[in-house]
Protein backbone atom coordinates (compact mmCIF):
# COMPACT_ATOMS: atom_id res chain seq x y z
CA UNK A 1 0.00 0.00 0.00
CA UNK A 2 2.68 2.38 0.48
CA UNK A 3 3.20 2.61 -3.49
CA UNK A 4 -0.35 3.38 -4.05
CA UNK A 5 -0.61 7.33 -4.33
CA UNK A 6 -2.73 9.24 -2.09
CA UNK A 7 -2.80 6.53 0.79
CA UNK A 8 -1.19 7.97 4.06
CA UNK A 9 -0.63 6.94 7.53
CA UNK A 10 -4.34 6.93 9.28
CA UNK A 11 -5.52 5.51 5.89
CA UNK A 12 -2.92 2.59 5.81
CA UNK A 13 -3.61 1.88 9.51
CA UNK A 14 -7.37 2.12 9.21
CA UNK A 15 -7.37 -0.41 6.40
CA UNK A 16 -4.81 -2.85 7.67
CA UNK A 17 -7.03 -2.92 10.74
CA UNK A 18 -10.12 -4.10 8.72
CA UNK A 19 -8.31 -5.86 6.10
CA UNK A 20 -5.40 -8.53 4.93
CA UNK A 21 -3.32 -6.64 2.35
CA UNK A 22 -4.04 -8.88 -0.28
CA UNK A 23 -7.67 -8.60 0.34
CA UNK A 24 -7.41 -5.31 0.03
CA UNK A 25 -5.99 -4.99 -3.62
CA UNK A 26 -8.34 -8.30 -4.74
CA UNK A 27 -11.61 -6.46 -3.77
CA UNK A 28 -13.44 -4.92 -5.90
CA UNK A 29 -14.64 -1.22 -6.51
CA UNK A 30 -17.81 -1.62 -4.35
CA UNK A 31 -16.20 -3.27 -1.58
CA UNK A 32 -13.80 -0.73 -1.66
CA UNK A 33 -16.59 2.10 -1.69
CA UNK A 34 -17.95 0.44 1.77
CA UNK A 35 -15.04 0.87 3.26
CA UNK A 36 -15.42 4.93 3.16
CA UNK A 37 -12.06 5.38 0.33
CA UNK A 38 -12.80 7.66 -2.15
CA UNK A 39 -13.36 7.46 -5.76
CA UNK A 40 -9.55 8.73 -6.44
CA UNK A 41 -8.46 6.21 -3.68
CA UNK A 42 -9.94 3.31 -5.00
CA UNK A 43 -8.90 3.95 -8.91
CA UNK A 44 -5.14 4.04 -7.19
CA UNK A 45 -5.27 1.17 -5.21
CA UNK A 46 -6.80 -0.60 -8.19
CA UNK A 47 -3.72 0.93 -10.38
CA UNK A 48 -0.95 0.11 -8.16
CA UNK A 49 2.74 0.49 -9.76
CA UNK A 50 3.54 -3.39 -9.19
CA UNK A 51 6.68 -2.86 -10.82
CA UNK A 52 8.10 -0.65 -8.15
CA UNK A 53 6.50 -3.24 -5.34
CA UNK A 54 9.10 -5.75 -7.24
CA UNK A 55 11.85 -3.96 -6.91
CA UNK A 56 11.11 -3.10 -2.95
CA UNK A 57 10.77 -6.72 -2.56
CA UNK A 58 14.47 -7.28 -4.97
CA UNK A 59 15.83 -4.91 -2.01
CA UNK A 60 14.35 -6.95 0.73
CA UNK A 61 16.06 -9.84 -0.43
CA UNK A 62 19.24 -8.76 1.04
CA UNK A 63 21.39 -9.28 4.03
CA UNK A 64 20.37 -7.32 6.82
CA UNK A 65 17.57 -5.17 4.72
CA UNK A 66 13.72 -5.41 6.58
CA UNK A 67 10.49 -4.06 6.69
CA UNK A 68 8.39 -4.08 9.48
CA UNK A 69 4.97 -3.54 9.74
CA UNK A 70 3.35 -1.72 12.93
CA UNK A 71 2.33 -5.87 13.81
CA UNK A 72 5.41 -6.92 13.53
CA UNK A 73 6.64 -8.14 16.99
CA UNK A 74 10.16 -6.24 15.99
CA UNK A 75 8.43 -3.22 15.53
CA UNK A 76 9.70 -0.61 18.37
CA UNK A 77 7.43 -0.60 21.19
CA UNK A 78 7.49 2.99 21.73
CA UNK A 79 7.39 4.21 18.38
CA UNK A 80 4.42 2.15 18.41
CA UNK A 81 3.04 4.36 20.67
CA UNK A 82 3.42 7.96 18.97
CA UNK A 83 0.40 9.82 17.36
CA UNK A 84 0.27 8.91 13.51
CA UNK A 85 2.92 6.35 13.56
CA UNK A 86 4.62 5.06 10.54
CA UNK A 87 2.61 2.10 9.56
CA UNK A 88 5.80 0.36 7.44
CA UNK A 89 9.34 0.68 8.79
CA UNK A 90 12.13 -0.06 6.15
CA UNK A 91 15.29 -0.90 8.39
CA UNK A 92 18.90 -2.04 7.32
CA UNK A 93 21.81 -3.06 9.98
CA UNK A 94 21.28 -4.31 13.33
CA UNK A 95 17.31 -4.78 13.73
CA UNK A 96 17.41 -5.59 17.41
CA UNK A 97 18.63 -1.82 18.28
CA UNK A 98 15.61 -0.85 17.72
CA UNK A 99 14.05 -2.10 21.11
CA UNK A 100 17.48 -1.14 23.03
CA UNK A 101 16.94 2.25 25.24
CA UNK A 102 17.78 4.99 23.18
CA UNK A 103 19.50 8.66 23.76
CA UNK A 104 18.52 10.56 20.37
CA UNK A 105 20.79 13.69 20.10
CA UNK A 106 20.05 16.31 17.82
CA UNK A 107 20.64 20.22 16.84
CA UNK A 108 21.98 22.76 14.82
CA UNK A 109 23.26 21.89 11.22
CA UNK A 110 25.81 24.78 11.22
CA UNK A 111 27.08 24.35 15.22
CA UNK A 112 29.83 25.86 16.82
CA UNK A 113 33.07 24.03 17.23
CA UNK A 114 31.88 24.12 20.82
CA UNK A 115 28.59 22.38 19.78
CA UNK A 116 30.73 19.72 17.71
CA UNK A 117 32.63 19.12 20.72
CA UNK A 118 29.82 18.76 23.02
CA UNK A 119 27.75 16.32 20.97
CA UNK A 120 30.61 13.95 20.01
CA UNK A 121 31.36 13.90 24.29
CA UNK A 122 27.99 13.15 25.11
CA UNK A 123 27.34 10.56 22.31
CA UNK A 124 30.53 9.05 23.37
CA UNK A 125 29.74 8.93 26.95
CA UNK A 126 26.13 7.83 26.52
CA UNK A 127 26.92 4.90 24.24
CA UNK A 128 30.22 3.55 26.90
CA UNK A 129 27.09 3.33 29.45
CA UNK A 130 25.42 1.32 26.84
CA UNK A 131 22.83 3.31 25.34
CA UNK A 132 22.21 3.54 21.74
CA UNK A 133 22.11 6.96 19.97
CA UNK A 134 19.59 7.62 17.61
CA UNK A 135 20.09 11.03 15.53
CA UNK A 136 19.15 12.19 12.25
CA UNK A 137 22.72 11.67 9.96
CA UNK A 138 22.40 15.46 8.90
CA UNK A 139 25.59 17.63 9.05
CA UNK A 140 26.62 19.35 12.03
CA UNK A 141 25.35 18.29 15.89
CA UNK A 142 23.58 14.67 14.12
CA UNK A 143 26.77 13.72 12.53
CA UNK A 144 29.03 14.89 15.71
CA UNK A 145 26.47 12.27 17.65
CA UNK A 146 26.68 9.62 15.71
CA UNK A 147 30.65 9.62 15.43
CA UNK A 148 30.80 10.23 19.06
CA UNK A 149 29.01 6.61 19.79
CA UNK A 150 31.02 5.20 16.83
CA UNK A 151 34.20 6.39 18.70
CA UNK A 152 32.60 4.65 21.88
CA UNK A 153 32.69 1.02 19.85
CA UNK A 154 28.90 1.74 20.53
CA UNK A 155 25.66 1.62 19.10
CA UNK A 156 24.02 4.46 16.83
CA UNK A 157 20.74 4.19 14.83
CA UNK A 158 20.35 6.99 11.87
CA UNK A 159 16.78 7.64 11.10
CA UNK A 160 16.44 8.82 7.32
CA UNK A 161 14.22 11.32 5.25
CA UNK A 162 14.73 9.46 2.37
CA UNK A 163 14.94 5.81 0.93
CA UNK A 164 17.34 3.22 2.28
CA UNK A 165 18.84 2.72 -0.81
CA UNK A 166 20.29 6.33 -0.95
CA UNK A 167 22.16 8.36 1.29
CA UNK A 168 21.46 12.04 2.46
CA UNK A 169 23.86 14.27 2.90
CA UNK A 170 25.60 12.88 -0.28
CA UNK A 171 28.81 13.83 2.01
CA UNK A 172 28.36 10.90 4.75
CA UNK A 173 27.90 8.35 2.69
CA UNK A 174 31.30 7.18 4.60
CA UNK A 175 29.35 7.84 7.55
CA UNK A 176 26.64 5.32 6.54
CA UNK A 177 28.87 2.52 6.28
CA UNK A 178 30.33 2.87 9.35
CA UNK A 179 27.41 3.28 10.97
CA UNK A 180 26.02 -0.10 9.29
CA UNK A 181 29.09 -2.47 11.16
CA UNK A 182 26.68 -1.80 14.33
CA UNK A 183 24.28 0.19 14.34
CA UNK A 184 21.28 0.58 12.15
CA UNK A 185 19.68 3.42 9.77
CA UNK A 186 15.35 3.39 9.37
CA UNK A 187 13.33 5.18 7.24
CA UNK A 188 9.59 5.47 6.84
CA UNK A 189 10.56 6.30 3.00
CA UNK A 190 10.70 2.89 0.59
CA UNK A 191 13.65 2.33 -1.84
CA UNK A 192 13.84 5.36 -4.42
CA UNK A 193 12.57 7.92 -2.62
CA UNK A 194 14.75 11.12 -2.78
CA UNK A 195 15.16 13.94 0.02
CA UNK A 196 12.07 16.55 -0.17
CA UNK A 197 11.65 19.21 2.62
CA UNK A 198 8.32 17.85 3.78
CA UNK A 199 10.38 14.26 4.81
CA UNK A 200 12.51 16.10 7.72
CA UNK A 201 9.14 17.07 10.09
CA UNK A 202 7.81 13.04 9.15
CA UNK A 203 11.88 11.79 10.14
CA UNK A 204 11.63 14.02 13.33
CA UNK A 205 8.96 12.12 14.71
CA UNK A 206 11.06 8.89 14.55
CA UNK A 207 13.92 10.36 15.88
CA UNK A 208 11.70 11.55 19.17
CA UNK A 209 9.52 8.70 18.97
CA UNK A 210 12.03 5.56 19.50
CA UNK A 211 13.96 7.10 23.02
CA UNK A 212 13.27 7.47 25.70
CA UNK A 213 14.88 10.35 26.07
CA UNK A 214 16.27 13.66 24.01
CA UNK A 215 19.51 15.75 24.29
CA UNK A 216 19.38 19.32 22.26
CA UNK A 217 23.15 20.59 21.97
CA UNK A 218 22.63 23.50 19.74
CA UNK A 219 19.52 25.07 18.32
CA UNK A 220 19.06 28.38 16.94
CA UNK A 221 15.44 30.01 18.24
CA UNK A 222 13.46 28.93 15.20
CA UNK A 223 14.78 25.41 14.22
CA UNK A 224 13.71 22.34 13.27
CA UNK A 225 15.94 20.71 16.35
CA UNK A 226 13.17 22.59 18.54
CA UNK A 227 10.35 21.37 16.70
CA UNK A 228 12.15 17.62 17.36
CA UNK A 229 12.30 18.82 21.03
CA UNK A 230 8.57 19.57 21.64
CA UNK A 231 7.50 16.57 19.55
CA UNK A 232 9.37 14.68 22.24
CA UNK A 233 7.40 16.19 25.22
CA UNK A 234 4.32 15.55 23.54
CA UNK A 235 5.22 12.04 23.05
CA UNK A 236 6.16 11.59 27.01
CA UNK A 237 9.79 11.44 26.26
CA UNK A 238 12.27 12.97 28.38
CA UNK A 239 14.20 16.30 27.05
CA UNK A 240 17.52 17.88 28.29
CA UNK A 241 19.07 20.44 26.36
CA UNK A 242 22.90 22.11 26.84
CA UNK A 243 22.51 25.92 28.05
CA UNK A 244 24.89 28.26 26.70
CA UNK A 245 25.73 32.17 26.53
CA UNK A 246 22.53 34.75 26.01
CA UNK A 247 25.01 36.22 23.79
CA UNK A 248 25.30 33.31 21.91
CA UNK A 249 22.26 32.75 18.75
CA UNK A 250 23.23 28.73 18.58
CA UNK A 251 22.20 28.49 22.36
CA UNK A 252 18.38 30.97 22.45
CA UNK A 253 17.01 27.69 21.32
CA UNK A 254 18.36 25.65 24.07
CA UNK A 255 17.76 28.12 26.91
CA UNK A 256 14.05 28.47 25.51
CA UNK A 257 13.52 24.65 26.56
CA UNK A 258 15.18 25.01 29.72
CA UNK A 259 12.28 27.53 30.18
CA UNK A 260 9.85 25.45 29.12
CA UNK A 261 11.03 22.67 31.51
CA UNK A 262 13.72 20.74 29.40
CA UNK A 263 16.11 19.17 31.88
CA UNK A 264 19.37 21.71 32.06
CA UNK A 265 22.38 19.10 31.38
CA UNK A 266 26.03 19.72 32.02
CA UNK A 267 26.90 16.04 32.23
CA UNK A 268 25.93 12.63 31.33
CA UNK A 269 25.40 12.08 34.91
CA UNK A 270 22.38 15.00 34.67
CA UNK A 271 20.96 12.68 31.70
CA UNK A 272 21.63 9.62 33.95
CA UNK A 273 19.38 10.48 36.99
CA UNK A 274 16.74 11.72 35.23
CA UNK A 275 16.07 8.63 33.40
CA UNK A 276 16.58 6.20 36.65
CA UNK A 277 15.23 3.14 35.56
CA UNK A 278 16.97 3.16 32.07
CA UNK A 279 20.75 3.59 33.65
CA UNK A 280 22.95 1.70 32.29
CA UNK A 281 26.18 1.50 34.63
CA UNK A 282 29.84 1.14 32.78
CA UNK A 283 31.41 -1.63 35.13
CA UNK A 284 34.58 -1.19 32.96
CA UNK A 285 34.81 2.68 32.98
CA UNK A 286 37.63 3.85 34.54
CA UNK A 287 37.26 6.24 37.03
CA UNK A 288 38.65 9.84 36.84
CA UNK A 289 41.97 10.69 38.83
CA UNK A 290 40.74 14.05 40.09
CA UNK A 291 44.42 14.16 41.75
CA UNK A 292 46.30 16.94 39.57
CA UNK A 293 49.70 16.96 38.22
CA UNK A 294 50.13 20.21 37.31
CA UNK A 295 52.65 22.38 38.38
CA UNK A 296 52.00 25.88 40.13
CA UNK A 297 52.65 27.95 36.73
CA UNK A 298 50.46 25.53 34.36
CA UNK A 299 47.68 25.19 36.88
CA UNK A 300 47.49 28.77 37.04
CA UNK A 301 47.62 29.10 33.42
CA UNK A 302 44.38 26.83 33.28
CA UNK A 303 42.55 28.56 36.06
CA UNK A 304 42.73 31.23 32.97
CA UNK A 305 41.33 29.51 29.68
CA UNK A 306 37.91 29.61 29.83
CA UNK A 307 34.88 27.32 28.65
CA UNK A 308 34.99 28.90 25.41
CA UNK A 309 37.21 30.03 23.13
CA UNK A 310 40.13 31.30 24.53
CA UNK A 311 43.32 33.22 22.61
CA UNK A 312 46.98 33.09 23.04
CA UNK A 313 46.89 36.78 23.31
CA UNK A 314 44.46 36.82 25.99
CA UNK A 315 46.77 34.29 28.09
CA UNK A 316 49.99 36.39 27.46
CA UNK A 317 48.36 39.27 28.95
CA UNK A 318 46.31 38.15 31.16
CA UNK A 319 49.23 35.45 32.92
CA UNK A 320 52.47 37.53 32.29
CA UNK A 321 54.34 34.78 30.35
CA UNK A 322 56.18 34.79 27.42
CA UNK A 323 54.23 33.48 23.77
CA UNK A 324 56.45 30.83 24.00
CA UNK A 325 56.34 29.71 27.82
CA UNK A 326 52.16 30.37 27.45
CA UNK A 327 52.78 27.84 24.38
CA UNK A 328 54.72 25.42 26.00
CA UNK A 329 52.20 25.69 28.59
CA UNK A 330 49.80 25.00 26.51
CA UNK A 331 51.11 21.98 24.73
CA UNK A 332 51.11 19.94 28.36
CA UNK A 333 47.75 20.94 29.21
CA UNK A 334 46.34 20.11 25.87
CA UNK A 335 48.36 16.43 25.83
CA UNK A 336 47.20 16.16 29.33
CA UNK A 337 43.16 16.51 28.26
CA UNK A 338 42.42 19.22 30.20
CA UNK A 339 42.03 21.66 27.33
CA UNK A 340 41.27 21.64 23.84
CA UNK A 341 42.52 23.78 20.49
CA UNK A 342 40.20 25.08 18.51
CA UNK A 343 40.23 26.92 14.58
CA UNK A 344 42.33 30.14 15.01
CA UNK A 345 44.50 29.55 17.01
CA UNK A 346 42.05 29.81 20.46
CA UNK A 347 42.02 26.55 22.78
CA UNK A 348 38.79 25.90 25.41
CA UNK A 349 39.53 24.21 28.55
CA UNK A 350 37.54 21.11 28.71
CA UNK A 351 37.58 19.90 33.06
Amino acid sequence: MLRTHGIGGKTFLSLLEQLQPEQIFSSSHNELAKLGLKEKLINNIQQVDWERVDQDLQWLEQDHHYALTIQDPDYPDLLKQIDNAPPLLFVRGNLQLLKQPQIAIVGSRNPSEYGIMTALEFAEDLAKHGYTITSGMALGIDAASHQGALKAAGHTIAVAGTGLDRVYPARHKQLAVDILVKGAIVSEFPPGTSAKANHFPRRNRIISGLCIGLLVVEAAKQSGSLITARMALEQNREVFAIPGSIHNPLARGCNALIREGAKLVETTEDIFEELGQYYQYDSNAIPENNQTTLDLEQQNLLNLILFSPTTVDYLVEKSGLSVESVSSILLVLELEGYITSLAGGSYMRLN
